[in-house]
């Protein structure tokens, strides 16, 4: 699990439009290695932090929701700035609106949140190399073998808390 020393950290979408705070360090991180988030994101790979829904506040901009397909055929609805339509989060169909998993790289450190897990890695690319300091999985994951205690209590306590006001 993510372990830094947390104060409130801001990020952006490209033009500056969209700004957002996150008020809580992320519960997980992902780094997921599928090719539905390489043809997405236009890499190798997207690094998203799972954070409850009200851990994150629009400071300033219009964001906009975009229905996106997803290998699961559940789909994900991916919260875009508005005038320049850069993602800053997505919300899937297993954690509705209550679990965001906010786009690392748009925050304005993004170094301070490093993953705690590569996924899908049998369609990461050939020329990338994952230290192993992280688990590294094949596909997905159970939560339980993976995520700490303190983690599962706040994911649960986000899904029973639905969507913020």
């Amino acid at each position: 699990m993510t372990t830094v020393v947390f104060l409130p950290v801001e990020g952006r979408c490209a033009c500056g439009s969209a700004r957002y705070r996150l008020l809580r360090a992320p519960m997980f991180v992902h780094c997921c290695h599928c090719t539905w988030c390489q043809r997405e994101t236009g890499t190798a790979f997207a690094l998203n932090a799972l954070v409850e829904a009200d851990a994150v506040d629009l400071l300033s901009g219009d964001i906009e929701i975009v229905d996106t397909p997803t290998a699961s055929g559940k789909g994900q609805r991916v919260a875009r700035c508005r005038a320049c339509k850069v993602a800053l989060w997505s919300n899937y169909s297993a954690a509705g609106s209550a679990v965001r998993f906010l786009r690392v790289g748009t925050l304005d450190q993004p170094d301070r949140f490093p993953p705690d897990i590569h996924i899908f890695t049998t369609t990461k690319q050939g020329w990338l190399r994952l230290a192993g300091d992280v688990p590294v999985v094949a596909e997905y994951y159970r939560r339980s073998e993976h995520w700490p205690k303190a983690t599962i209590d706040r994911y649960k306590k986000a899904l029973a808390a639905g969507e913020p006001h």
